[in-house]
């Protein structure tokens, strides 16, 4: 049990400024990955390109996300 409350407590805190569950499931798994190309979030999510793009323009004009080529990361 002591090894699951130290995972949660470990767990990257969301900003504030995410209100979509969408953007804050893409912002997750970037933060848990450290970085993954479209194609491998919606494999990994069950996510559409075209949302994911959607998801990450916004993030990025957050200054959340970074786009280094094809791979995404966090900032």
């Amino acid at each position: 049990m002591m090894e699951a409350e130290t995972a949660y407590a470990a767990a990257p805190a969301l900003p504030p400024e995410l209100q979509s569950p969408r953007a804050k499931l893409v912002y997750l798994y970037l933060t848990t990955n450290e970085h993954a190309t479209v194609g491998e979030m919606g494999d990994s999510l069950g996510m559409k390109k075209m949302s994911l793009y959607s998801i990450l323009k916004t993030l990025r004009k957050q200054d959340l996300v970074l786009r280094d080529g094809d791979a995404y990361a966090p900032t």
